[in-house]
């Protein structure tokens, strides 16, 4: 018997991003619904902010997903002179995986917060920092960098858009939803809200009553003003081998028996 046997888990990472998760759980035996709730597209970049946002006139370059690496990495070389930060593990793997060395990674977490309280990033006035981010994210970083006066500049290189699933695709969704066993896959707060929104409320509130994997106390928060009824269980991070982790750990626990 492997660790998920008659578990449906819903994914939903955006597509491109999903495979790697979607084996692993298949792996461990559960049965798996890829659910993308959203899109990813590059967001033009004319030539000014092309020169603006050249890495190596920066001292630091901070990625904060992912995301924001492929489309850099799409628009400029790697850095020769900036050094470079990484909001998290996946992200800092995503760099070195195109040759990028990163200098700062956060020891625990992978948000705002928690690159803001390594050393590196508390004395650093005077510091030109470029974000590269994507459309509409948190000002957190950016707006606590200036305080510690920083110049901080922030390059937005996409955006996520949410996706409307079709009539068949909400069907399937219920169907998967009627298994005794349940877990859906939340991996941030726009993720979370772009699932939610597009369903009907008779099939959200099924929905809230299954088990909801979060990576980190922001998205369970979100969940939670949301009137999630169900299990909540919080992972460290979005990193598919920690959010697997602790749900296995969860279930180690007993917590299978209440689901």
């Amino acid at each position: 018997m492997t660790l998920l046997d008659g578990w449906t888990v819903v994914v939903t990472r955006p597509a491109h991003q999903s495979a790697a998760l979607v084996a692993q759980l298949e792996a461990a035996g559960a049965h798996v619904l890829a659910w993308p709730t959203l899109t990813i597209e590059a967001l033009a970049v004319d030539a000014a902010q092309r020169e603006q946002w050249t890495p190596d006139r920066h001292d630091w370059l901070i990625y904060t997903s992912v995301n924001a690496v492929e489309h850099a990495l799409r628009l400029w070389p790697r850095p020769q002179t900036a050094r470079v930060a990484a909001i998290g593990r996946a992200t800092a793997r995503a760099l070195r995986a195109r040759g990028v060395d990163v200098d700062v990674t956060p020891p625990s977490g992978a948000d705002s917060e928690a690159l803001l309280a390594t050393p590196t990033f508390i004395g650093v006035q005077g510091r030109r920092i470029l974000i590269l981010a994507g459309q509409g994210g948190r000002e957190t970083l950016r707006r606590v960098l200036v305080s510690r006066g920083a110049d901080v500049c922030v390059a937005e290189l996409y955006v996520r858009r949410p996706i409307t699933p079709a009539a068949a695709r909400l069907a399937e969704l219920e169907r998967k939803l009627s298994a005794p066993q349940a877990m859906v896959m939340a991996t941030s707060v726009d993720v979370f809200a772009a699932l939610l929104r597009p369903l009907p409320p008779e099939l959200q509130q099924r929905l809230m009553d299954k088990v909801l994997l979060v990576p980190g106390e922001r998205v369970a928060t979100a969940a939670r003003a949301a009137g999630w009824r169900g299990p909540l269980v919080v992972a460290d991070s979005a990193e598919d081998d920690l959010m697997v982790a602790a749900f296995v750990g969860w279930l180690a626990g007993g917590a299978d028996e209440r689901a």
